[in-house]
């Protein structure tokens, strides 16, 4: 079982411990039209897509770090995908059988030190691919869900709503975006797909208690060391 992030995760599925490896996290940026204008970013034609390593992933269950002296730390709040199979060119409604889980996760991102690389015209991989930066919740089949077209996702920091979102609104669906991404990039077993964050991000706080809520059925809490 390969390990990662702070050295010990393990993908978690249906509450167990899940043999699948653990593989690098695709993500993609301003997947929401909201997002992007709090962000003053133009809306994309296409997706923007960027990589995680697995030395990025923890575990909800660990206390959320990053690296100081480097600006603030925003918290992204985004439904994970874990892949159960490989994915290379196939079509949308090819993928839907290559979900083993579905999940949430948090794009941590180092806002101050990103807007620096992008005045720069240098990739984001810097505030975005840090250890520890995609702390996952656990997973949950695909079959607990009748639509992946109408899921709903919410963060509340010390009991505060702070973003809100369903992948209704996603400008590239769940199964168009992994289908996109084949075409460039295999997707391998164990590999997440990171589809998103609503609008809503900001700041985190030393202390905040975060509770992130799938779909109005399962909930994961989480804590800012």
């Amino acid at each position: 079982m390969s390990e990662c992030g702070s050295g010990h995760y393990r993908h978690v599925l249906n509450d167990a411990p899940c043999e699948l490896p653990v593989g690098k996290v695709v993500c993609v940026g301003r997947n929401y039209a909201a997002h992007a204008k709090e962000l003053n970013n133009p809306v994309p034609e296409s997706p923007i897509i960027f990589i995680k390593p697995a030395t990025s992933i923890q575990p909800l269950s660990e206390p959320i770090r990053w690296p100081g002296g480097l600006g603030s730390c925003h918290h992204e709040l985004e439904i994970s995908i874990l892949i159960g199979a490989r994915v290379t060119k196939q079509s949308a409604s090819e993928v839907v059988g290559h979900i083993a889980g579905i999940g949430l996760g948090l794009d941590l991102t180092l806002r101050d030190l990103q807007n620096q690389l992008k005045a720069k015209g240098q990739p984001w991989e810097l505030a975005k691919a840090f250890d520890g930066a995609c702390p996952l919740s656990g997973f949950v089949l695909p079959a607990e869900f009748r639509d992946l077209s109408n899921i709903q996702l919410a963060l509340r920091i010390n009991g505060e709503l702070r973003q809100q979102g369903n992948s209704s609104d996603m400008l590239t669906p769940i199964t168009e975006l992994i289908a996109y991404i084949s075409q460039y990039i295999t997707l391998e077993a164990g590999d997440v797909v990171l589809t998103g964050t609503p609008a809503g991000v900001g700041p985190f706080q030393s202390g905040d208690q975060l509770t992130l809520i799938l779909d109005e059925r399962f909930q994961f809490g989480a804590k800012v060391a």
